[in-house]
């Protein structure tokens, strides 16, 4: 059975790096289709070597999803890990008081996998 506070300590965990936390922060920006891991590097300043550690870590932690096109790597935003985490946080929140945490909640609504910004086009489609 999965296990949610594990899973939030590890997704901690793995974004408590500062390599990590800006390549997530990337790719959270770059939307769902992604960057290869060259273009992750080369915009991050961090060798390709050291890069690919990092972006396994967040991938363990269900918060980055990656596929090969031919000998490309390409990772993209988990946004149904980053859901959880979020969920996790939240569930509880303002001792039953939605109404106190409700911009926050709105705010981390903006961009939902569901809204245009997170809808990849059919050009950009990226695998599952």
């Amino acid at each position: 059975m999965h296990d949610p506070t594990k899973a939030a300590v590890e997704a901690f965990a793995a974004l408590a790096h500062d390599t990590r936390l800006a390549a997530f922060r990337l790719l959270v920006q770059a939307g769902p289709s992604g960057l290869n891991a060259g273009e992750i590097a080369q915009r991050l300043g961090v060798p390709a070597s050291t890069l690919s550690h990092h972006l396994a870590i967040l991938e363990r932690a269900a918060l980055l999803r990656s596929w090969r096109v031919q000998r490309q790597i390409f990772y993209a935003s988990d946004y149904d890990g980053t859901r959880r985490l979020i969920a996790f946080l939240m569930e509880d929140c303002c001792q039953g008081r939605p109404d106190l945490c409700g911009t926050a909640i709105d705010d981390l609504t903006t961009c939902a996998p569901t809204s245009e910004c997170a809808t990849p086009t059919a050009t950009e489609k990226a695998p599952r």
